[in-house]
């Protein structure tokens, strides 16, 4: 009976379907862990097939073909080291997410998911058997529980392993980031540790998928719930920790302790890597973005700056009659310091074009939005031509409060691939605009402050029509985001909405504007999810819908 181990954790970055490529990974950390003398090699949950798979594993051939990876990967196991591995398993004619557990040249034992996510982002009950509660695999003599993410964040699973004499567990998790992240975690494991007495090994995935982000941040924890090992944030990590058998308690003597992030740099963090990811993955080798002098855009080219690099992003500044000569100033001084490509192209030919087209049907009725809307439209048009034409995918710049109250134009602003900052609120942009301008983070590609302050602290406007301002149109960013936020992701009553202070004019006019919106949200890109309700995955409204909040009568 063994009492010393030595447990690698693998926090990598699979790609979603690629599973030659995601063996390939798995066997190259398999060769760095075994030359670094360890015992078990911990990878993250379906890391064969990449988290999340949605449906991809209800195609047969594809879990064949991870069947096939598994089978090759455990081959590797018969000189070395055993494997705690994840992946798609069919048994008995049902489908599983699974724990693979590989020595001796063979997958020895295999342990399925028993909570399957069905809430919030998740939707595992859809395709997914709930497997029964896992018994522990023996080790050299040591009782190893495999728990697999969800099943951490249920009562049942960690009781039980400890009920049938676990030591240990080894967890595979696929847990995406969203700003709680690191405290739900650690409240989440250590409960189950402290309850149960069994140590930890907490591995997470590392990625961008579609709306989707991959913290990592994987550690472990002591029987006592302390963290005894943690590993980055946002990057792939990986570390060799040593584990002792101490007064008959699994102990970590040794292992890596990293700084984990939160705040302002963790969704910065996010948004860059979740607009990485998704144009690398996808191959693209550039991205375009219209640059209009205003805060959203000179942020969204900034995250990409950082992401990709400068030589990797286009801006377009595409000026009429209304863009005033600061925003002119403001876009090209903001791509300057960015070191990225800058180009103007006037938009007034084609706007002109569509004047007189329609002149026979508008006639001497007053400009509306639907001028202003072709405004949007024309830029559209001139940045996807470019897109088509040379092949940088199209990132849009609308931040969470105006996709909320349908202050975007379908088909106009809204038009592109991806949207870095869809899931961050107009306050929002501004605190993390003021951030990074203070704050370069490692390992980011783009320059020191690059934001010029004007773009920061001039009024929002959308620049459509003469001294137009957004605040002619809604309430003040710090009162619509605060009703948002209520409405959204507090899902709050009425009653205690108008306790906040907010007028009942305006929580009428809001909550009307974010029911009516819903169907351009549904034609919106995907974006990454950086708060506890996105667009999407996690909010999912009808667009035909009646239902509206009463608004009390009487004092509150």
């Amino acid at each position: 009976m063994t009492t010393r181990l030595k447990i690698a954790s693998i926090q990598a970055n699979p790609v979603v379907g690629d599973i030659p490529g995601n063996l390939k990974k798995a066997e190259n950390h398999y060769a760095k862990a075994k030359a670094d003398g360890a015992d078990i090699i911990v990878f993250s949950e379906l890391f064969i097939i990449g988290y999340a798979p949605e449906d991809l594993v209800l195609r047969p051939s594809a879990v064949t073909d991870c069947k096939t990876a598994c089978e090759r990967l455990a081959k590797a196991t018969k000189n070395g080291p055993a494997i705690v591995f994840s992946a798609p398993w069919k048994a008995d004619g049902n489908l599983y997410n699974a724990a693979l557990f590989m020595r001796g040249g063979e997958i020895t034992d295999i342990r399925f998911k028993h909570h399957l996510p069905n809430y919030g982002v998740f939707d595992e009950a859809r395709v997914f058997t709930r497997g029964p509660l896992p018994q522990p695999i023996d080790f050299n003599g040591v009782s190893i529980g495999l728990p697999i993410c969800e099943d951490l964040w249920q009562d049942t699973v960690a009781a039980h392993l400890d009920r049938a004499g676990a030591e240990l567990m080894i967890s595979p998790n696929g847990s995406p980031w969203r700003r709680t992240a690191l405290s739900e975690r650690a409240a989440a494991m250590g409960d189950k540790v402290i309850t149960e007495g069994l140590p930890l090994v907490y591995v997470n995935q590392v990625g961008g998928q579609d709306e989707l982000v991959f913290d990592g941040s994987s550690f472990s924890m002591s029987a006592t719930g302390e963290i005894v090992q943690s590993l980055k944030s946002f990057v792939d990590d990986y570390d060799v920790a040593t584990w002792e058998k101490i007064d008959g308690v699994w102990t970590c003597v040794a292992a890596k302790q990293e700084v984990q992030l939160s705040g302002y740099e963790a969704d910065w963090r996010a948004m860059c890597l979740g607009l990485g990811d998704y144009v690398n993955k996808n191959g693209f080798k550039q991205i375009i973005l219209g640059m209009s002098g205003g805060i959203d855009s000179a942020m969204a080219a900034t995250i990409a700056v950082d992401a990709l690099g400068p030589d990797r992003v286009w801006a377009v500044m595409m000026p009429t009659k209304y863009t005033s000569g600061d925003s002119l100033t403001d876009a090209e001084q903001c791509c300057e310091r960015l070191g990225c490509r800058y180009d103007s192209i006037p938009i007034k030919p084609a706007i002109d074009a569509f004047d007189e087209m329609l002149a026979p049907f508008f006639g001497d009725l007053e400009p509306s939005t639907a001028e202003e809307n072709i405004q949007s439209r024309s830029r559209a048009l001139t940045l996807m031509a470019l897109s088509n034409k040379f092949g940088p995918m199209l990132v849009t710049t609308g931040n969470k409060s105006e996709m909320a109250v349908g202050y975007a134009t379908l088909y106009g602003d809204m038009c592109g691939g991806y949207n870095p900052l869809k899931d961050v609120y107009k306050t929002e942009v501004f605190q993390l605009a003021h951030w990074r301008n203070a704050n370069t983070p490692e390992d980011l590609l783009g320059a020191d402050a690059p934001i010029p302050l004007r773009i920061i602290t001039k009024p929002p406007s959308a620049e459509l029509r003469d001294d137009q301002k957004d605040s002619d149109s809604l309430p003040e960013y710090d009162v619509l985001d605060d009703l948002l936020l209520c409405l959204i992701e507090l899902e709050l009553p009425i009653e205690e909405i108008l306790l906040r202070g907010h007028s009942e004019a305006d929580v009428k006019r809001i909550q009307n504007l974010l029911y009516i919106a819903e169907y351009k949200r549904r034609q919106a890109p995907p974006g990454v999810k950086i708060g506890t309700k996105n667009f999407g995955r996690d909010r999912r409204y009808p667009i035909t819908n009646r239902y509206r909040d009463k608004i009390p009568e009487g004092e509150i």
